[in-house]
């Protein structure tokens, strides 16, 4: 009877440990929190005040790289925290800053390691994170910049990263700041044209996956064509004696 019970505690720990995530993510899910609004502007004055959080994620990030046990969910919300986080760290060096491109080659800079290796936010996107093929992920990696998707104040976990990709993706393609889509006229984020290739999955292309989010759909509207891009900062607003300057 022993063995009997040894064994079905065995088989509950195991099931257990297989339904878990293979790596918690709760150090940047409590920066983002603190340092993130519900509609995304980043407090960056206050990542520098709590970065003793960010370099124990850094650390967090390193020790813990995804491998073959890791289910694909986990290994793209992975990625996606670390290239936002390291997106933070690198403003955060050079603040204040008014843009990230105000930096020297922000996206090719090798900056940062994990697990000994250096790499670029370049290298992460474009060698890791497109590779997954779901062009959901641009909406949830952050450039830092005002015309970029939102920066979501919650950590992406395996568990959550489906519904919050298509969160995100909805989010954006109705934020009027981002894309106009309305029955006479259509002006979308020039991320549609810079990662065209990436929209065209199952058959689709880029109105096709649009459509599929868009609150108006994109059809016969005469006006079409592509928003200027802001590369501002992403920031708070700045206070003054309370009030919000704007």
């Amino acid at each position: 009877m022993k063995t009997i019970t040894t064994l079905y505690i065995t088989i509950f720990f195991t099931v257990l440990g297989f339904s878990q995530e293979k790596f918690i993510h709760d150090t940047w899910d409590q920066a983002l929190l603190l340092n993130v609004s519900a509609d995304g502007n980043v407090n960056y004055n206050g990542f520098m005040r709590d970065s003793s959080l960010l370099y124990k994620y850094f650390q967090e990030l390193s020790e813990n790289t995804p491998n073959r046990s890791w289910s694909r969910d986990e290994k793209i919300a992975y990625w996606i925290n670390a290239y936002n986080a390291y997106t933070v760290k690198l403003i955060i060096d050079s603040y204040p800053v008014k843009s990230i491109k105000d930096l020297k080659k922000p996206w090719d800079k090798k900056f940062f390691k994990i697990d000994g290796e250096w790499f670029s936010l370049n290298e992460l996107e474009h060698k890791i994170l497109r590779k997954f093929g779901d062009p959901r992920i641009h909406f949830a990696i952050n450039c830092a910049s005002i015309s970029c998707p939102v920066v979501w104040n919650r950590a992406y976990t395996g568990k959550n990263l489906q519904r919050a990709l298509d969160s995100q993706t909805e989010k954006f393609i109705n934020d009027p700041t981002k894309n106009t889509i309305t029955p006479y006229e259509v002006s979308v984020s020039k991320i549609f044209d810079w990662y065209r290739r990436d929209f065209k999955v199952n058959g689709g292309d880029v109105i096709s996956f649009i459509n599929r989010y868009a609150r108006i759909k994109i059809a016969n509207q005469k006006e079409k064509g592509y928003k200027n891009y802001n590369w501002n900062l992403n920031e708070f607003q700045t206070l003054y004696d309370g009030y919000v300057l704007d």
